[in-house]
């Protein structure tokens, strides 16, 4: 699995950086250009608690399977076209296998840990895509110097190889309809609470699109240094943040996490300097790296392995529309009003998620205690 998640990330984080870029020589607009991952995580959340609660019916590695060899089949699709808008409405299609594959696979890890160390299972498990992000966007940048369709078709070769090890993987039981199905598509409660993913990942949208592109307006080099930054960092602290979230609790670890990331986001306003940007990537990424670990061990604790793949699908959604808003809507914004003023707009709605956080748990907390036990 781990193998499975570094293969795509690499792959997925070879495009994401670079497609701005070829929208833009295609003629694209800056405002365009962040609709590539726009588009592409809209498309994943809505569709998530529906590729998620498949999952749940059919088993996780067949989904795992097919998603991967669609994603080859749009990779070399991107090769080809040469219009823009073609290339931004098929990567809407391209979402919903991306949620799928999330979706599934996240399940599909769930299933192996024990609850006692899941936190620091699911940092473990975590490191193989932030190695993949380390390492993706350089190698990005470097392979489209020698051409968009070079990338694409590397891509495309990297999600054969994520299905060959799909096709390794042992299947585990899918969950009965009876029980997958009992509850609907959605977990409710588990959306409603992660509305705080959708407040702080606003801002990884923004940073995924344009932290390159901020860099290049500065003249600092390399572009990717940023997410390499960022991912450098999660390597180095998260498996000691699972381990911690395990020990002192989840939500003890996860709060302080809201803050850091705020903080980071705040300083990249600030400057646009090599120093500046590189110390505000480790204090986001020790905050961003941490967060999503203990949380999704957070929720849970009161979710039955039946509906996994439907509270996985729950949680993306939530998480990859915030993507997918700050990648669209800070185009725009720095289109008009310059990248500080944009990364400043991210700081403050990131602000946001901590009392947002408190105060759906509270209420959710309180309408589970009111519910009468038999």
């Amino acid at each position: 699995m781990c193998g499975f998640s570094f293969t795509v990330f690499v792959s997925a984080f070879q495009l994401l950086p670079t497609a701005p870029f070829h929208i833009i020589d295609l003629g694209g607009s800056t405002f365009a250009s962040g609709l590539f991952l726009g588009f592409l995580t809209y498309a994943s959340a809505f569709s998530a608690p529906a590729t998620g609660a498949i999952a749940d019916r059919l088993g996780q590695r067949r989904i795992l399977i097919t998603s991967s060899v669609a994603l080859a089949l749009f990779s070399i699709a991107y090769a080809v076209i040469t219009d823009y808008r073609i290339l931004l409405a098929l990567v809407i299609v391209h979402g919903v296998f991306w949620s799928g594959l999330l979706s599934a696979s996240a399940a599909y890890m769930i299933n192996m840990l024990p609850e006692r160390r899941r936190a620091e299972g699911i940092g473990y498990w975590g490191l193989s895509s932030v190695a993949a992000i380390a390492l993706a966007p350089t190698l990005g940048f470097w392979i489209y110097r020698h051409g968009w369709g070079w990338l694409c078709a590397e891509a495309a070769a990297l999600n054969v190889i994520m299905c060959v090890i799909a096709i390794t993987l042992k299947e585990h039981d899918p969950a009965p309809v009876h029980q997958a199905g009992s509850k609907g598509l959605l977990e409710w409660r588990v959306l409603l609470l992660s509305g705080t993913l959708f407040l702080y990942s606003y801002s990884y949208g923004g940073i995924t699109s344009f932290a390159a592109m901020y860099a290049d307006a500065n003249l600092v080099t390399p572009k990717g240094i940023y997410l390499t930054t960022l991912a450098l960092v999660i390597l180095v602290t998260r498996p000691t943040a699972g381990r911690l979230g395990d020990r002192l609790g989840y939500r003890r670890v996860f709060l302080p996490c809201l803050v850091l990331i705020s903080l980071g986001l705040a300083l990249l306003a600030m400057g646009g300097t090599r120093a500046s940007m590189i110390i505000s990537a480790i204090i986001f990424g020790v905050g961003f790296g941490t967060a999503y670990p203990v949380y999704v061990s957070y929720v849970m604790r009161d979710v039955s392995p039946a509906r996994r793949g439907a509270a996985f699908g729950a949680i993306l959604a939530a998480f990859d529309t915030g993507i997918g808003t700050g990648s669209t809507t800070m185009g725009w914004v720095i289109q008009r009003h310059g990248f500080p003023f944009a990364f400043g707009v991210a700081a403050a709605i990131s602000a946001l998620a901590l009392p947002y956080f408190l105060l759906i748990e509270r209420i959710l907390r309180n309408r589970k205690n009111r519910i009468p036990h038999p």
